[in-house]
C-alpha cells in the first residue's frame, strides 16, 4: 500500500503549495493573470465552485458540501477497493494520484468555498478558455490508470 499513501501524499503536497504560491505568494488572486510562456503556459486564476470546466457550479453552500462529500465518498471508495484487491504497483500509484488530488481538491473548497485553477494552456492558435491545477491533472491522470493499466488478474 507504500505505493497508493506516498503518491497520494506528494501529489497533495505538491497541488497545495503550488496553489499556496500561485495564490498568496504570487498574488494572482489579485493580477487575474500573468503570462509565462505565452501562448503555451499562462497562470489565470479561476474559482471554480462546480465540477470539471464549472458545471454545476453556483454560489450555494449547499453545491459546495455536495461536492466536498461526493468527493470524500469517492476517495473512501478508491481506498476500500484498492485494500480488497491491490492489484499491481501501477494501480497503486494511479489511486494514490487521484485520491491525493480530490483531496487537494477538497481543501480548497473548505479554505476558499471554491478550487483554485490557475494552469492555462493553449497551442497551434487554438485559445483553452479553461483554467485547471495539479490536482485536476491528477484525478485525471488516476482514473485513466486505474481503467487503463493492465491488472495482475487472469479472465475467468
Amino acid at each position: 500500500m507504500k505505493p497508493l499513501y506516498w503518491s497520494a501524499f506528494w501529489i497533495f503536497l505538491l497541488d497545495q503549495a503550488s496553489k499556496f504560491i500561485v495564490v498568496h505568494v504570487m498574488d494572482l488572486r489579485t493580477h487575474g493573470q500573468i503570462d509565462v510562456l505565452p501562448p503555451y503556459v499562462n497562470l489565470r486564476m479561476a474559482w471554480n465552485t462546480g465540477i470539471n470546466f464549472g458545471l454545476l457550479g453556483g454560489e450555494a453552500a449547499m453545491t459546495r458540501w455536495l461536492l466536498v462529500g461526493i468527493a470524500l465518498v469517492i476517495v473512501g471508495a478508491v481506498l476500500l477497493w484498492v485494500h480488497r484487491e491491490p492489484g499491481p504497483p501501477l494501480h497503486r500509484i494511479a489511486a494514490g494520484l487521484l485520491i491525493g488530488g480530490a483531496l487537494g481538491n477538497v481543501i480548497d473548497r473548505l479554505i476558499y468555498g471554491a478550487v483554485a485553477d490557475f494552469l492555462n494552456m493553449s497551442c497551434c492558435g487554438i485559445e483553452n478558455p479553461y483554467a485547471f491545477n495539479i490536482a485536476d491533472v491528477a484525478v485525471f491522470a488516476g482514473a485513466v490508470g486505474i481503467v487503463l493499466l493492465p491488472t495482475d488478474k487472469k479472465p475467468s
